[in-house]
């Protein structure tokens, strides 16, 4: 990565998800409407428009890579498996949230490189909050124009915080939940805002038991091992990107303390 400027593409990247942000904004204050996709999700013009701005900052930008987003996935595996570089985004993550209004959703942009994140941005419109990190420059969160603080994993608490989704519960998360030692308290919150709660030590736990697709966690996946923890899937192995035909990613825990075998908890049945 020593020919990739992470810290300049980073910079850029921020202002780019913010202008996404700021549009997202324009329309969750209107009387949107809401259409579906193919596979009958929902969509609305936000996210359209978020995927236009950050394709034409990324398309401006002096290094070009190509570019792979939820909201033009057509590519065919064939060509995108020879990329060693790209940009992986979710122009609105939490699109039912988003529906609902409750402010839990996000602007995810990830570089891949070589099947991992190397820079990752995660804005929240609603909170004008940014959540962002690059291998080996650390991670930060900002609030409007105020000074980044580095954010740091925590280590694990007697009673433990457990994030989890608020729209796509599972049965082998209500599982795993049961098998957990001690008390802990359950946060139930939208799109890749679990991921940061973990990565700024607010929470110490999230196990992922049921379908994402790759642009939902590559940004903030870079987040949270810059912050110090780890995203594995149920043997224990980093997350990879761009391996194979289907972009659905399998199931997996985000946790901050390594000192403790979240993996010991699954159902016996995963």
């Amino acid at each position: 990565m020593h020919r990739i400027d992470l810290a300049s593409l980073q910079t850029k990247v921020k202002g780019a998800v913010r202008r996404a942000g700021c549009k997202i904004l324009k329309i969750y204050e209107s009387d949107f409407q809401v259409g579906l996709k193919e596979d009958r999700s929902p969509l609305t013009a936000a996210d359209t428009a978020a995927h236009r701005c950050l394709t034409e900052a990324l398309k401006s930008l002096p290094v070009q890579f190509p570019i792979l987003s939820e909201e033009d996935k057509t590519l065919a595996y064939q060509e995108r498996k020879r990329w060693l570089t790209y940009w992986l985004l979710d122009p609105l993550d939490g699109t039912k949230e988003f529906i609902n209004r409750n402010g839990e959703f996000t602007v995810n942009v990830a570089l891949i490189h070589n099947h991992e994140p190397v820079l990752g941005v995660v804005h929240v419109p609603v909170w004008d909050t940014t959540y962002y990190a690059a291998a080996g420059l650390g991670a930060y969160k900002q609030i409007g124009e105020k000074t980044p603080q580095a954010i740091q994993v925590r280590k694990a608490a007697a009673k433990l915080v457990i994030v989890g989704s608020r729209s796509h519960q599972t049965p082998a998360f209500a599982a795993y939940l049961e098998r957990l030692d001690g008390q802990y308290e359950l946060i139930s919150i939208g799109s890749s805002l679990k991921f940061c709660l973990v990565a700024e030590g607010l929470a110490d736990l999230y196990p992922r038991l049921g379908p994402t697709s790759e642009w939902d966690t590559a940004a903030a996946h870079c987040v949270v091992v810059e912050a110090g923890g780890f995203v594995v899937d149920l043997s224990g192995k980093p997350l990879r990107y761009n391996t194979k035909e289907s972009v659905l990613n399998p199931y997996f825990l985000v946790y901050g303390d390594a000192s403790r075998d979240w993996l010991a908890y699954l159902p016996e049945d995963l």
